[in-house]
């Protein structure tokens, strides 16, 4: 009797220490070597921009959150699942904030940055350009999601132009509700008149009982070759 209960306690101790490290590896191992790969990423980008070699397609200019024509983007496709087309600024998550945006929100997309929800808009375009992040893990692009307020900038670069976004208001849905993605959100089968940006996480933190959803309305638009827009400057 001794000897399992000895051998039972060692099993318990092996088992917790093994839970114990992959708790380690999943929170703070992935997002080492997650962040280190997106902001690779993200040099790689910008670095192949600003040289003016070809990239992944990028919308037009859409007109600014007040206007009602539509947009007419450049592409009418996104790019292949997995490629990298974008990159996200938010000045209110910090001054080195930079993220890629790749086509598609699967496990192997969301590693690698900011998922595109594959059928929404693409950046600049009247619709929903709607965005997936994790919190915590693999770099966690959304964790400071919830800290985001009505007015802040979301920027989004592309190969030719820079778009501001400004938060437009923010809630808290189940995973179910996916009208929140809708062209314009929460409205499912209305007609766009509008650019809009959705970003979504799961919510609470370390849980996806539901999705903490924030919208934003596009402000204004500029060629890259004009430099970063005065919305990138670092929130108050």
């Amino acid at each position: 009797m001794r000897r399992a209960v000895s051998a039972l306690g060692e099993l318990l101790l092996t088992a917790g220490v093994l839970t114990l490290l992959f708790v380690v590896w999943q929170l703070h191992w992935t997002d080492l070597t997650s962040g280190r790969a997106q902001a690779a990423t993200v040099s790689s980008l910008t670095e192949r921009w600003d040289a003016g070699a070809p990239a992944a397609p990028a919308a037009a200019p859409a007109p600014t959150a007040s206007a009602a024509a539509p947009a007419v983007p450049d592409v009418d496709q996104s790019p292949p699942t997995g490629d990298a087309f974008a990159v996200v600024y938010v000045p209110r998550f910090g001054p080195d904030y930079a993220v890629p945006v790749v086509e598609g929100t699967g496990t192997e997309e969301l590693k690698e940055g900011i998922g595109h929800y594959a059928g929404t808009a693409l950046p600049g375009q009247v619709g929903n350009l709607a965005l997936a992040g994790h919190r915590v893990t693999y770099g966690k692009p959304f964790h400071l999601i919830a800290d985001l307020r009505p007015g802040d900038a979301v920027v989004v670069a592309t190969a030719t132009r820079w778009f501001t976004y400004r938060v437009a208001s923010s809630q808290v849905v189940s995973p179910r509700q996916v009208s929140v993605i809708a062209p314009v959100p929460d409205r499912p089968g209305e007609d766009p008149t509008q650019a809009w940006l959705t970003m979504t996480a799961c919510h609470p933190m370390h849980s996806a009982r539901e999705r903490y959803v924030v919208h934003a309305l596009l402000e204004s638009a500029q060629d890259r070759s004009a430099g970063p827009p005065a919305s990138l400057a670092a929130a108050g």
